[in-house]
């Protein structure tokens, strides 16, 4: 399960009203890369046919079964306050994460 804070519901639903098109839905994923050897991503895009649909607090999202397991058990959560990095995905499976919090292993 992932779990999405009311502070990242209403940017998502603020960005699908104005980046998502017909069919789209929220992806969340996680790519090799970054400065920890994964990063963590989110897009609009359709459902493919290895994706699960999630639903936490009223949205529903795209995630494929390998980013399921790496994020599993996550809160995605969205900071606009002054030191605000946008959003941030709280990772009980990460052993460590990098500075800008977008990377993990």
């Amino acid at each position: 399960m992932i779990t999405l804070t009311d502070k990242a519901v209403a940017q998502i639903r603020k960005l699908e009203a104005d980046k998502a098109t017909d069919g789209q839905r929220l992806r969340i994923f996680v790519e090799a890369g970054g400065c920890s050897g994964f990063e963590y991503g989110m897009s609009f895009d359709a459902k493919k046919d290895d994706d699960q649909i999630l639903e936490s607090n009223g949205v529903s999202f795209l995630i494929d079964a390998t980013s399921l397991e790496y994020l599993d058990g996550s809160v995605v959560d969205f900071d606009d306050g002054l030191g605000g990095k946008g959003f941030d995905i709280r990772n009980p499976n990460a052993s460590s994460t990098c500075g800008c919090g977008r990377s993990f292993n």
